[in-house]
């Protein structure tokens, strides 16, 4: 016999109307409205077939007295506003952050740290009980969030390994980062098979992130006695890739190499190189990491560089921030089984050899 439910007219449908509808108890009703485990397959079915047929919505405010949760992350980034707009790479992450939480009913509260002042303000905010996590990007090594992050017992995921001042942990880190030191020696590795002697570096912020910190040891792990001078630090910016290019051929003509620890940074050091009158690759081959397309595809020449799979970071960074704040989630692609262990995650990369280098 077919049951024979419909939408109610004039006024909006209840709990209790879905518990008449389907013949089960309220509280059988918001089990299934909450996604426990302990209804039958068969009256889960029933249940939701009433909720479709009635237009039923649940009260937002009741279900979050019910489940405690907001279905909200905060997206907190310790840089202006201004300049991670304009930077693809975080907008890539960015962007696997928003599928995996559309996928998962949640929305992004996106805050930015530009000032020390700020921080009061974002701590207030993330121990009110407004969000249900947090993801944490671009630390720098003194910051004082992820302790901040630790004394409120907010769940937690950082993006990147945290650079911590020396005898300040957090206990309970978990990260989600690319294998930087890997796809350095591989990228340096590849110079040096194509007969490169004078292979220079311009690295990103040592003093802030960790990446920055594995990618010139990767450099250093196969140019055991590579000079200090050619070595110049800057700050994963296509000007400072520019600036950083100019001191280096100030400093050593000769060199015959770089490698540079982003495509941003890459495609200002490409053009110093061109306003300089050196050809690529035949005068100096160039290597960057990250692999932004259509960045790294539209350089001129286009750009040899290491691959990171930086969307797939942001969604594994949330499913690992979801199984601490709701239990190991199934039925996802790709990190799965890593993001239900609650451990960090290093990704791989590889090297994309194009006619740079």
């Amino acid at each position: 016999m077919t049951r024979q439910t419909r939408r109610l007219p004039g006024r909006r449908p209840t709990l209790d109307d879905v518990a008449r509808g389907s013949g089960v108890s309220k509280s059988t009703v918001s089990r299934v409205i909450n996604g426990e485990d302990k209804v039958r397959a068969e009256v889960v079915e029933r249940v939701r077939e009433v909720i479709a047929e009635l237009g039923y919505v649940p009260n937002s405010a009741a279900r979050q007295l019910v489940t405690r949760r907001n279905n909200a992350i905060a997206v907190v980034a310790s840089q202006p506003q201004n300049r991670l707009f304009i930077d693809p790479f975080f907008d890539l992450h960015l962007r696997g952050i928003r599928k995996e939480l559309v996928a998962h009913g949640a929305q992004p509260v996106l805050l930015f740290l530009e000032e020390p002042e700020e921080y009061p303000r974002v701590g207030d905010f993330l121990g009110g009980g407004h969000v249900d996590g947090a993801l944490l990007f671009s630390l720098r090594a003194d910051d004082p969030l992820p302790g901040m992050i630790e004394r409120i017992g907010l769940p937690a995921v950082f993006g990147g390994r945290p650079l911590l001042r020396a005898g300040e942990p957090v206990r309970d880190c978990v990260y989600v980062d690319a294998d930087n030191r890997g796809g350095a020696r591989e990228a340096v590795r590849h110079l040096v098979s194509l007969g490169r002697e004078r292979i220079a570096t311009i690295t990103g912020p040592c003093d802030q992130e960790a990446s920055a910190v594995d990618r010139l040891d990767g450099y250093r792990d196969i140019l055991l006695d590579a000079s200090p001078d050619l070595v110049e630090h800057s700050d994963y910016t296509r000007h400072g890739g520019a600036h950083a290019m100019t001191a280096l051929l100030d400093r050593r003509p000769d060199l015959d190499a770089v490698f540079v620890a982003s495509d941003l940074m890459a495609s200002g050091a490409l053009e110093v190189l061109r306003e300089q009158g050196r050809r690529v690759p035949d005068d100096v081959a160039v290597v960057g990491f990250d692999d932004l397309a259509p960045l790294a595809e539209h350089t001129d020449p286009p750009l040899t560089t290491v691959h990171q799979d930086i969307e797939g970071m942001g969604r594994l960074m949330a499913r690992l921030l979801f199984s601490r704040t709701e239990g190991p989630v199934g039925g996802a692609t790709g990190g799965a089984a890593q993001a239900g262990s609650l451990s960090s995650v290093v990704t791989p990369t590889r090297l994309v050899v194009r006619k740079s280098a």
